[in-house]
């Protein structure tokens, strides 16, 4: 039995290495499809890795409280993607992180109000720009790393702290814009710090840092900025007391909202699920697209092989004379076709994680590599070569060997 597959395995080989250029063609059409589906993942799987990083680097002591709806998953993320505003009808105030603040084994607590307006410094204005209504306890729960000057303080209402991207923007400058002033809400507001760039622009605070101003929320909220809370990070004094802060957190807001339940309080790998699953949904909707080209690869293969069977019906006629079975004429076939998709498959692998790393050397997005990807893919193409040679195999398999003997090219 092993001889038999290793002749069908050279039969089929020999015949690839005849008609190199149309093979390899046919191996691109597969080839394509599978590297599509490698980059989505693979880039997918790099911006998971590096929110849940983020949380693991802030350590096992955060709580965070978001608010939610009780739909299923898909419409909640749906509805997040097409509204304009995914947390307009957040019911978290800022009357909820003081009365958190309040509870024992409460290190900090940050509020994260974030909005869009207009800020206007001396000679340039900044529209759109984003603006966060936080705590100074924020650089304590998000491990903020300053470049100069120092974080807000509550003596002085009327400080920021800004990122590079807005500093330069607003300001011309991304590393002097320490004592300058810029207005929000028709007040004045002096910059007292200025953050460091940030290596990861996707964060779990939903916030890009670098392009932020960062205010006293209770400020902003009296000059006006109705700013929704859209989040409230938490710092515990040990992690060991997590579980029990999380459920007196719950029952402190149910009482607070009058039993409403529409937000959730999450810690440890929950706090990423949330972007997990919008992630998920994306890339299982990119890789579903991509998965169009794979088919398309496979009615190569079809293609090719329905040609071949053509060009052999005189060799499939001497084979079927001199005793090769039906079954023997089936599996030379289908060798063909799996070798082509498995070439497809492993070519498609090194173009996809290719072009992956050469996105990670512009982007912050490291190549995720997953071995239970690369095995899907493998077996994905393999099916595909399976699936689309089946066809032209049979057609070969049932040709009638005297006729095929009197067949001339």
């Amino acid at each position: 039995m092993a001889l038999l597959l290793k002749t069908h395995y050279s039969l089929a080989r020999e015949s690839i290495r005849r008609n190199r250029t149309r093979s390899f063609l046919t191996c691109l059409g597969i080839a394509i499809g599978v590297a599509s589906i490698i980059l989505i993942l693979s880039l997918m799987g790099s911006i998971k890795n590096m929110i849940s990083s983020q949380v693991k680097a802030m350590g096992a002591d955060l709580v965070v409280v978001r608010p939610t709806k009780h739909t299923n998953t898909v419409d909640t993320i749906v509805e997040g993607l097409t509204a304009s505003n995914s947390y307009m009808t957040s019911s978290l105030t800022l009357k909820d992180a003081k009365t958190i603040s309040a509870l024992g084994n409460v290190q900090a607590v940050a509020p994260i109000a974030a909005g869009v307006a207009t800020l206007t410094s001396e000679d340039r204005t900044v529209k759109s720009a984003s603006v966060v209504g936080t705590s100074p306890d924020l650089i304590k729960v998000q491990n903020l790393q300053l470049l100069d000057g120092t974080f807000f303080s509550d003596k002085v209402e009327n400080a920021a702290v800004i990122g590079k991207n807005l500093s330069l923007a607003l300001f011309g400058t991304s590393t002097e814009a320490i004592g300058q002033t810029f207005s929000l809400f028709d007040q004045k507001f002096i910059v007292v710090g200025m953050l460091d760039e940030m290596k990861d622009p996707i964060n779990f605070s939903n916030v890009d840092f670098d392009s932020s101003a960062l205010v006293n929320a209770d400020y902003v909220a009296k000059i006006g900025g109705n700013f929704q809370v859209q989040q409230i990070n938490v710092k515990a004094m040990n992690t060991s007391i997590i579980p029990d802060l999380s459920n007196e957190m719950k029952d402190l807001l149910k009482a607070e909202k009058s039993g409403d339940l529409n937000y959730e309080v999450l810690y440890g790998d929950d706090i990423s699920h949330p972007a997990g699953s919008l992630f998920t949904l994306v890339s299982g909707m990119l890789t579903v697209v991509a998965g169009v080209s794979l088919i398309v690869g496979g009615i190569g293969v079809m293609n090719i092989l329905l040609v071949s069977v053509g060009e052999r019906t005189r060799e499939i006629g001497i084979r079927k004379a001199v005793g090769a079975s039906s079954i023997n004429i089936l599996m030379q076939f289908m060798f063909e076709a799996m070798i082509l998709a498995i070439s497809g498959g492993v070519l498609g692998m090194i173009i996809g994680y290719a072009v992956a790393f050469l996105i990670s050397i512009i982007t912050p997005f490291s190549p995720y590599i997953d071995w239970a990807i690369v095995a899907v893919t493998l077996i994905t193409s393999l099916a595909i070569g399976v699936a689309f040679g089946i066809y032209p195999a049979v057609k070969a398999a049932r040709k009638n060997p005297i006729e095929s003997l009197r067949y001339y090219r």
